[in-house]
């Protein structure tokens, strides 16, 4: 494991299945994340945009969905406008615990993608996954 690994993990009060539904299904995932221009599918890319209020849209990341077994394991390449192309991988795990969920985010290869660039981008993702697992948990509330 590389030192620059940014490793989240949240349990929600809900089947595996919700909870992988809201990290697959299009409208679900715009209530957290930044919303894909369709359902995420094992072997296909992705896009996540931002719509302006005129109407244009901005593509906040990218990537392909290199696995998806439902609903215990997601794993994507993933990239943003900072890294010029260049991929990291998002691996998301979803286990059952008590009578819910837990999930846990492992964001790799920031280091290698970002080079000098790397430790501002790491505590940028860091900070960008908390928030949006903060509005993810409360989709649960």
């Amino acid at each position: 494991m590389s030192s620059s690994t940014i490793n989240k993990t949240v349990f929600f009060n809900a089947t595996r299945d919700t909870v992988w539904s809201y990290l697959t299904e299009k409208d679900k995932i715009a209530q957290w994340f930044h919303p894909p221009r369709m359902d995420l599918s094992a072997g296909e890319a992705y896009e996540l945009v931002q719509t302006a209020d005129d109407g244009t849209e901005q593509m906040m990341c990218w990537g392909t969905v290199l696995e998806m077994s439902a609903p215990e394991k997601m794993v994507w390449s993933f990239t943003v406008k900072p890294l010029n192309g260049s991929l990291t991988t998002v691996i998301w795990t979803l286990e059952e615990v008590l009578c819910g969920t837990r999930l846990t985010l492992k964001h790799e290869g920031i280091e290698a993608a970002a080079g000098e660039a790397a430790m501002g981008l790491l505590m940028a993702l860091d900070a960008g996954w908390d928030e949006h697992l903060a509005v993810f948990r409360k989709a649960f509330a």
